[in-house]
């Protein structure tokens, strides 16, 4: 038994309908900021300007971004609070990168740089917890200070 002209003409499209409608649903689908939330993203490449990790809590605790005012990229480690731990990347205005270390308290500790240990000054300023231009959930973000 063959199908009659008519019933392809039904059937086909309701076919691919389904399968496009399945596909959809596995890769997630768009809020209406287009955003796309799922539990696990498998994927060879990513390319993107920012990157965070978020604790359940809210904090951020690693912030992958470029830096305000120019320069390269940063990444950013932070403790429970919010508050710096370490950074690795560039600051804004050097075309040097290094790893920064910060204290309990926020204030930079010491910088490891090409050209050796610098040690920050008596009474250099304390970062802010969160050197972002914008607030947590922004569409774009910059890493750095």
């Amino acid at each position: 038994m063959t199908m009659t002209t008519r019933e392809r003409w039904t059937v086909y499209p309701l076919l691919f309908l389904a399968i496009g409608l399945a596909m959809r649903a596995q890769s997630g689908t768009p809020d209406l900021n287009g955003r796309i939330r799922c539990e696990i993203l498998d994927a060879s490449s990513v390319v993107c300007r920012e990157l965070r990790v978020e604790s359940a809590d809210g904090p951020t605790l690693v912030h992958l971004g470029r830096v305000k005012g120019g320069g390269g990229g940063r990444i950013e480690i932070r403790d429970a609070r919010g508050n710096d731990s370490m950074a690795v990347g560039t600051r804004s205005g050097r075309s040097e990168g290094g790893v920064e270390f910060f204290e309990r308290d926020g204030h930079e500790s010491a910088r490891l740089t090409s050209t050796g240990l610098d040690e920050p000054p008596p009474d250099a300023p304390v970062p802010q917890a969160s050197p972002t231009d914008e607030q947590p959930g922004a569409e774009a973000t910059d890493a750095g200070t």
